[in-house]
């Protein structure tokens, strides 16, 4: 589908005086989907990157120390939400090895298995009838 309608935009472009394309061209010219980021990837795609590259991408000055106005600036909304719980040590930065541990934390916490109750005693049976 959208093959067809990079080729309807280029064919509008060469009616209506737009810059010529060639049918190549029009085929093969990536077009940006709706929701972009500004960094070149769409909101699922961030979400399919790992701890560490997203890491990467938001830590500006690439020294291992994410701050809480780098982990802004990347819209990095998980971070900046848990921040203060991240930073046990009230470092003013996490690290990846940080981040991590306190979503394992966290998964175990809400994953925990309940612990069994004991089922309810069985009532007496009630005594059979005297015939």
């Amino acid at each position: 589908m959208m093959r067809r309608l990079i080729q309807v935009a280029a064919a509008l472009l060469l009616l209506f005086g737009g810059t010529a394309l060639s049918r190549a061209e029009a085929q093969t010219t990536p077009v940006p989907a709706a929701g972009t980021a500004a960094h070149g990837t769409t909101g699922h795609q961030q979400h399919r990157q790992t701890l560490q590259q997203r890491f990467d991408a938001a830590n500006a000055m690439h020294d291992g120390h994410l701050t809480k106005d780098q982990a802004a600036a990347a819209n990095w909304s998980y971070v900046l939400s848990n921040f203060a719980a991240i930073d046990k040590d009230r470092k003013g930065y996490v690290t990846v090895a940080d981040i991590h541990a306190f979503a394992h934390a966290r998964y175990l916490a809400r994953h925990k298995a309940a612990p069994a109750t004991p089922a309810a005693p069985a009532a007496p049976a009630a005594p059979a009838p005297a015939n």
